[in-house]
């Protein structure tokens, strides 16, 4: 394992290596632009250890998707259908378990007043922000796809400003990255208590499953299009 490579890179190659880095609880999707050892050096992690158990896993049979090798657009169209529609589907779901715990055993388990506002809050901004991805960067990233071999000035002033647009939703991810790390570590990394009824721990159950599921819709975006989008634009404007 080349060590000077970046989290982001690693599991970009292969997705079965990040639950390598969440059991040892690093960020790989909204913060995977740290090299390997630095990683290691920052948390105390041992590098020969955690490289050989990413080499185990990239030397074993690969079975999931290869989203490195999708076509932009293609890749658009799965994070849209996939992951937009889970969230949208999700969140009244999720916030109905995590409204009806808070009420019920709020009195014996405040924490879960402050998990349930830093879920709505997230709800709200993810809403916000993905609707912001389909309205303008994702159409833009589609262009740049329809439009490859005719880049003309207005094209070019659009892809150029892809750019700063990419950067403000990555500002985004990682807002909602801190966001969830805050639920993890209130819920006790989503651990119900010895007296939770079944309604709690199914809560904590579609806490988990929000988080995994975003997790991977980031690391899509962040390690693979937003990347592989921003140098498209470049050659076309070039």
């Amino acid at each position: 394992m080349d060590t000077e490579r970046t989290i982001g890179e690693i599991v970009a190659e292969d997705y079965r290596t990040a639950r390598i880095f969440e059991k040892n609880g690093v960020d790989f999707c909204c913060n995977g632009n740290r090299r390997l050892v630095d990683v290691c050096i920052q948390s105390g992690k041992n590098l020969e250890t955690l490289s050989n158990e990413i080499d185990e896993i990239l030397n074993s049979k690969k079975e999931q998707y290869d989203f490195k090798t999708w076509p932009l657009d293609l890749l658009v169209d799965y994070i849209e259908k996939k992951h937009h529609r889970y969230v949208e589907l999700q969140i009244p779901v999720v916030q109905g378990y995590v409204e009806k715990i808070e009420k019920v055993h709020g009195k014996l388990h405040p924490e879960l007043l402050e998990i349930k506002t830093l879920f709505l809050e997230s709800s709200e901004e993810l809403l916000s922000h993905m609707k912001k991805e389909e309205s303008t960067v994702f159409p833009q990233i589609r262009k740049m796809v329809q439009h490859e071999t005719v880049v003309g000035a207005e094209q070019n002033a659009s892809f150029g400003g892809l750019k700063s647009s990419i950067d403000m939703l990555m500002n985004e991810h990682n807002t909602e990255g801190d966001r969830f790390r805050k639920i993890a570590s209130l819920s006790n990394d989503y651990t119900p208590p010895l007296d939770a009824c079944n309604t709690y721990m199914v809560a904590y159950s579609l806490l988990k499953e929000f988080e995994d599921d975003l997790h991977l819709h980031i690391h899509l975006e962040n390690n693979i299009l937003f990347p592989k989008a921003t140098a498209f634009a470049d050659e076309l404007m070039s």
